[in-house]
């Protein structure tokens, strides 16, 4: 079996963000957004059922982002587990939350998880370093390190080298390594779920294909053998694209399968900046009539416009790798976008309708947030 099938600043909205859109369309969406300081609220439910519990059963779903960002801040992570226990388990380093249940023999195993967000579009002009303060070393340090499917030696070490050797500052590394990953990847429609991330298989292999989980996670970590910290973000897309896209949004308000990772990178005088190198690809692929090609002028403005921004219609769930579950016998999963489920016969395949079956729905609330004052 193939190893891939295991699996501007902080503003509200930037001219960047409107390219697909007329110019009039794109007044009107500012203008909305301004009138609420760009937040818009949803609200998350995740319901869980393990359809054939052996013995101890447990559920870990994971919980949106545990601490506050430009671009999303939680408001509430609240969960049920009749007859059973459950609890919220952070890790802080990767902003990861995880609803931890568990069910003694004979209960059937139910979690709900809701989880109350606002978001705001983000983009960071990457034109002029605004300066500011800077992010702790620590935290520069945590995302710099290799993890078990993100090495930074070998051929990722001497990839990035090549990528990067013209390049006379950090924004132009993390610009280099997002448009060859452009040039060199592409969406593939039978990867399973959003992918793995294996990026030493990818590479050795030039197999360079998959999805979000595979392309974003390239990007990161070519970035950080560059040294360049970066950190994939773990997240959801929640409610249709404003601005054009049909292949960047829900499409309804189940959004079970609307699973998609992004990137971020460290650039000194810039802060966290957001690339989606990924969701380029999913236009070249998926954006109707399909197939475009790279120079077709949706895919072109597509391209300019997630180096450095996002749209805001996804919920972040974490930026964590090698997840250890609390309380599994079971191996560390490489990251956590998807519920998970252990009986005492062993991990349940999370992609598996027969035998563990979820629901993920979400909807746009009325009720806004005040800003902090940090924002």
């Amino acid at each position: 079996m193939n190893r891939r099938d295991f699996l501007s600043s902080t503003a509200a909205v930037s001219a960047a963000l409107a390219f697909p859109l007329g110019k009039s369309k794109w007044r009107a969406f500012a203008r909305s957004a301004a009138a609420t300081g760009g937040w818009r609220s949803f609200e998350v439910t995740t319901h869980v059922e393990v359809l054939k519990p052996s013995g101890t059963t447990r559920v870990w779903v994971p919980a949106a982002l545990v601490s506050e960002t430009p671009y999303q801040k939680t408001l509430a992570n609240t969960f049920d587990a009749p007859g059973g226990t459950a609890t919220l388990v952070e890790r802080a380093a990767d902003a990861l939350g995880i609803i931890a249940a568990e069910f003694p023999a004979g209960v059937p195993p139910i979690v709900t998880v809701t989880s109350r967000i606002a978001t705001r579009n983000y983009a960071v002009d990457l034109s002029t370093a605004r300066g500011g303060k800077s992010e702790h070393r620590a935290t520069l340090e945590h995302f710099l390190r290799p993890t078990e499917l993100l090495p930074t030696d070998g051929i990722v070490k001497t990839t990035a080298a090549a990528i990067t050797r013209a390049a006379r500052t950090d924004v132009d590394k993390a610009r280099a390594i997002y448009e060859w990953i452009v040039d060199h990847t592409f969406r593939n429609p039978r990867t399973r779920g959003c992918g793995l991330g294996d990026i030493r298989f990818m590479l050795e292999t030039g197999d360079l294909g998959g999805k979000c989980a595979d392309l974003n996670a390239l990007y990161v970590g070519l970035a950080r053998a560059a040294g360049l910290p970066a950190r994939d973000v773990y997240g959801i897309r929640v409610a249709k694209s404003q601005l054009g896209y049909q292949s960047l949004g829900a499409a309804s308000e189940k959004v079970t399968k609307a699973q998609h990772c992004r990137a971020e990178v460290y650039l000194d005088g810039f802060g966290w900046a957001p690339v989606d190198p990924a969701d380029v690809r999913k236009v070249v692929l998926e954006e109707p009539p399909g197939n475009r090609p790279l120079d077709d002028e949706m895919v072109q403005q597509a391209r300019a416009r997630l180096f450095g921004s996002w749209e805001m219609n996804w919920m972040a769930y974490n930026f964590a790798h090698d997840v250890a579950l609390p309380g599994s016998q079971g191996e560390p999963v490489p990251f956590l976008m998807y519920p998970q489920a252990e009986t005492t016969d062993g991990r349940l395949d999370s992609l598996d309708p027969d035998t563990f079956r979820y629901e993920i729905t979400a909807q746009e609330t009325t009720s806004q947030p005040e800003p902090s004052p940090k924002q």
